[in-house]
């Protein structure tokens, strides 16, 4: 079992060019979408969040559990749910604007206990900012980790819901002796300041630094460096697409029994280039449809 835990939202995305542009609401939320691609690849996987009793959410549940992740862990809440409205550029990337004060997903609780089976917890965007969850995500963190389960860490910045940009710098550091793989765009890279061999020295067993349509690069704690190109496709848009990148990342780990830092470090080049390349694959397909619609296992077949 593969637990995502993290926010689960409604993307209102423009249906035409112009500030005025019909907007058409679309399931989403960072974590929400790597648990749906993981689903989708086939991987057991949990879905840890709060989630609104209105319409919204119960649209987000459904999909959930059509795609076969286990919701059971999921809590609930009467507060509506949080809004996300997307502006897509000309080269089909996608900026937010955020409508979360008073959302359902804000009020999340730590779960006493993960689910039966867990091998990996994965964390990240909205959720690790927001308060009061965010102190409650972070302390499952910490605790999944001092249990001896892997984690896994996409910062996905959204720096407009940052308030204090250098507390959550300082914040991110003191994650990082808790997560066993940490997943980021160069775009958040250098956001947040740093190095790869920085961020390794403080506790992760690899760092995965996607490039959009430029690829994907591993850093390993042994000082590996394991560059993949990206896939050419006609790009719709990118929404999602970073999240399949870590649903693709940790689907492929569970399947090489490699869902720990000791296995990690014994996949080398072959089996990193591997992987990434199966990530790449994943998010081309993303990018080539409207929204958050990551590929099924048999649209990746060979």
């Amino acid at each position: 079992m593969i637990v995502v835990a993290g926010e689960a939202l409604i993307d209102l995305v423009p249906r035409g060019a112009g500030a005025l542009a019909a907007l058409q609401p679309a399931l989403g939320g960072g974590p929400y979408n790597t648990a749906v691609a993981l689903g989708r690849l086939g991987s057991p996987a949990a879905f840890c969040s709060r989630v609104s009793y209105d319409a919204f959410g119960e649209a987000l549940l459904d999909r959930l559990r059509e795609t076969g992740v286990d919701v059971s862990s999921v809590q609930r809440g009467a507060e509506p749910t949080t809004l996300a409205v997307a502006t897509v550029g000309v080269d089909g990337s996608a900026a937010y604007s955020f409508y979360v004060d008073g959302t359902a997903d804000r009020l999340f609780a730590a779960p006493w206990a993960l689910p039966s089976g867990t091998r990996a917890v994965s964390f990240g965007t909205c959720s690790l900012v927001l308060e009061p969850g965010a102190s409650a995500y972070e302390e499952l963190m910490r605790s999944a980790s001092a249990q001896g389960v892997f984690t896994a860490l996409d910062p996905n910045i959204r720096a407009g819901l940052i308030p204090d940009a250098d507390a959550y710098r300082a914040r991110f550091k003191s994650w990082l002796p808790s997560v066993s793989l940490l997943k980021l765009s160069a775009e958040d890279a250098q956001w947040l300041g740093g190095t790869p061999q920085e961020w390794l020295a403080a506790g992760p067993a690899a760092v995965v630094i996607t490039r959009g349509g430029d690829g994907l690069t591993v850093f390993t704690a042994d000082g590996g460096e394991y560059p993949v190109p990206g896939e050419r496709v006609e790009v719709v848009d990118t929404i999602g697409a970073g999240d399949t990148v870590n649903a693709a990342l940790l689907h492929g780990l569970a399947v090489r029994d490699a869902l720990s830092e000791r296995a990690l470090a014994a996949l080398g080049a072959d089996g990193w280039t591997e992987l990434l390349g199966f990530a790449a694959r994943a998010a081309a397909v993303t990018c080539s449809r409207a929204g958050a619609e990551p590929p099924y296992a048999h649209e990746l077949d060979g």
